[in-house]
């Protein structure tokens, strides 16, 4: 490891107080990814009814968190061209507006077509607020980004949890374009907040010229590469995952060439201690998302669990994530950016390693709610430091570019690792086996977890040890 792996620095004149403005710009920047993971959350709860309300399929109503999801996917890229061009205020008041007026719009929606078209206009604002909430809290915090997004990401860790009680509450009492309304009031004190406490940031902008065929190869490259790692096993996801790998390969190769004119600049990724915050967040993710996909699969289908039952089972897992985010600026402090991640990584591996036990002896509620609390506490202490050595790397005039490149790869790190495991688990349960068919199969599928994890592990070893502002880092 290179000596420069050690010292992450950040543009100089942070001190060790952190300014009580920055408290003020992080809550700006929380509603967005709040609001934005509370809607899809509530959105997700509440398809049946949407489907009964509007004389719709079950089949063809998902479409309002599908087309919400890849509409989202489409507009992504365009986060770092946008905030040059326009500025990070000026584009976060846009997003909100447009989240708000499209989230009225699917609370006045007659047919179900019609809600899946506004939802898509939903997509292609919320997909933005995420990113930019991310963005805004890094310019805030500087080197303190570690102890900041601790505390940030403790209400969108609550969304998930308030989500389906939020929904429960307007279905049993109200109509469901109440679910869609709600955000009227929620938008309208977010855009007050954005245009008091959000510092202006024009005479920052650099416009350039939009990068067309880098827009033309990336956004439906990754749309194809989230809709195929979905529908693997069919010959239309295989196909659709296909020409997503060839049109994200022409990204790459345009994007080399043109440099700093690219969608993306690629040449953010030749700085080691970026690349290796990117490696480890795609890992980390991923074995997150995996995880939360094979585990419910084994307690419903291998357990013979019902799917009522998942929110209390895996409860132990958010409640360990929501006890370790707020403890995460003082960790980072004490023992640096490198073993905190380590640290993370190894617990939340010693973690996953009980669910092989589980899966080749069977259910024991002992052993699977301190697997899944720990498993949450390892998993929150690998994100938050190697995001901060993402953006601490980089300058404040790249930070755009930086949340667009991190988001893509956050947001793709889930549907590749999940695929991966799914894969094995169904080529697993296919091979017969004599006795504990099923058992063998969740075994090879948590033991590949476990390896992934190993994976993570060893990227959160290469990470920087501290921020230091006395250095510059190139």
């Amino acid at each position: 490891m290179s000596k420069d792996s050690d010292l992450v620095s950040v543009d100089p004149g942070h001190s060790d107080r952190l300014d009580p403005s920055v408290w003020k710009i992080c809550s700006v920047a929380i509603f967005g990814s709040l609001l934005a993971q509370l809607d899809a959350t509530i959105v997700n709860v509440s398809l049946s009814n949407l489907a009964a309300d509007l004389h719709s399929s079950l089949s063809a109503i998902q479409w309002v968190t599908s087309g919400y999801l890849l509409a989202l996917t489409l507009i992504l890229p365009l986060n770092g061209w946008l905030v040059d061009r326009i500025g990070a205020k000026a584009l976060y008041l846009w997003c909100f507006s447009a989240f708000t007026l499209s989230s009225a719009l699917c609370g006045l929606a007659w047919s179900a077509e019609s809600l899946i078209t506004f939802r898509v206009l939903q997509g292609m604002s919320g997909g933005l607020l995420a990113p930019m909430a991310q963005m805004m809290i890094a310019r805030a915090a500087g080197r303190h980004m570690a102890r900041v997004v601790g505390f940030a990401a403790v209400p969108v860790l609550i969304a998930p949890i308030l989500g389906p009680m939020i929904a429960g509450g307007i279905l049993q009492y109200a109509s469901w374009r109440w679910l869609f309304l709600v955000n009227l009031p929620v938008g309208a004190l977010a855009l007050l907040l954005t245009a008091l406490f959000l510092p202006g940031d024009r005479d920052e902008t650099k416009p350039r010229a939009l990068d067309w065929l880098g827009l033309a190869l990336l956004s439906p490259g990754l749309v194809l590469l989230l809709c195929g790692s979905e529908r693997v096993t069919q010959t239309a996801g295989r196909l659709a995952l296909a020409v997503g790998v060839f049109l994200l390969a022409a990204f790459l190769a345009t994007a080399a060439r043109k440099g700093e004119r690219a969608l993306i600049d690629l040449r953010l990724f030749k700085g080691e201690v970026f690349s290796i915050a990117v490696i480890t967040q795609f890992l980390s993710n991923g074995v997150l998302f995996a995880g939360q996909m094979l585990i419910p699969v084994y307690l419903i289908q291998a357990c013979g669990r019902s799917p009522g039952e998942m929110g209390w089972l895996l409860a132990p897992l958010g409640l360990g994530m929501l006890v370790t985010y707020p403890s995460m600026g003082a960790l980072t402090k004490r023992f640096g950016i490198r073993w905190v991640a380590a640290g993370g990584a190894l617990l939340a591996l010693a973690a996953t390693l009980p669910l092989v036990y589980l899966a080749d002896r069977g259910l024991d509620l002992l052993v699977l709610a301190p697997a899944l609390f720990f498993r949450g506490m390892g998993q929150s202490a690998v994100g938050v430091p190697s995001i901060s050595a993402a953006y601490a790397s980089v300058g404040r005039r790249d930070l755009p570019m930086a949340t667009t490149s991190l988001n893509i790869v956050q947001r793709f790190g889930g549907p590749a690792l999940t695929t991966l495991c799914a894969g094995v688990l169904e080529w697993r349960l296919g091979v017969p086996v004599s006795g504990h068919l099923a058992a063998n199969a969740y075994v090879w599928a948590f033991a590949l977890l476990c390896i992934l994890h190993g994976l993570a592990l060893t990227a959160a070893f290469f990470l920087p040890l501290r921020i230091d502002d006395e250095k510059k880092f190139t």
